[in-house]
């Protein structure tokens, strides 16, 4: 598949911690190392990160529910403070159905891996969570790729989102 690089998917920077709904399914198998997307910088080394990164994928899928609801404006007001700084709400109202409407109606997702990091290319240091879905639409199969980042209330937001 070929990455769907656009002003939509930059648009799509973005973050919530909401509940996963049944749409979401266990990994049948493990993710090779190898498919983990963001060329960041390496992953810290602390014995929680498998906590972090549990945590930083339930939020990733919750949020991607909003997306499933087209629920725009919601998903949004719930992303992190980096998204909505850079993001105005308008260019988010008109991109992300553009680049979501055309893959139709969800039809399966299913998590994969997930990465901490302490720090990402052009993001301030902080604690993130790069998440990978295998997720079947009707029109078309992508690999939705998920950054959530550890805001100071202590919730994970998602602050990245595309699709390839």
């Amino acid at each position: 598949m070929k990455p769907t690089l656009s002003l939509t998917t930059a648009l799509c920077a973005l973050a919530l911690s909401a509940s996963v709904h049944a749409q979401l399914k266990l990994p049948k198998t493990e993710a090779p190392a190898a498919a983990v997307a963001p060329a960041a910088a390496p992953a810290a080394s602390t014995g929680d990160n498998a906590e972090k990164e549990k945590a930083g994928q339930v939020a990733a899928a919750g949020w991607l529910v909003l997306l499933d609801r087209r629920d725009w404006g919601r998903a949004w007001e719930t992303s992190g403070s980096m998204f909505r700084t850079s993001v105005p709400l308008p260019a988010w109202m008109d991109g992300i159905p553009k680049l979501r409407d055309p893959m139709g109606a969800l039809v399966e997702r299913v998590p994969g891996e997930s990465v901490y990091k302490t720090t990402l290319e052009g993001r301030p240091d902080g604690e993130y969570v790069t998440s990978l879905f295998q997720t079947k639409f009707a029109s078309r199969e992508v690999e939705e790729v998920v950054t959530t980042v550890h805001e100071a209330d202590g919730r994970w937001r998602v602050t990245g989102y595309l699709t390839r």
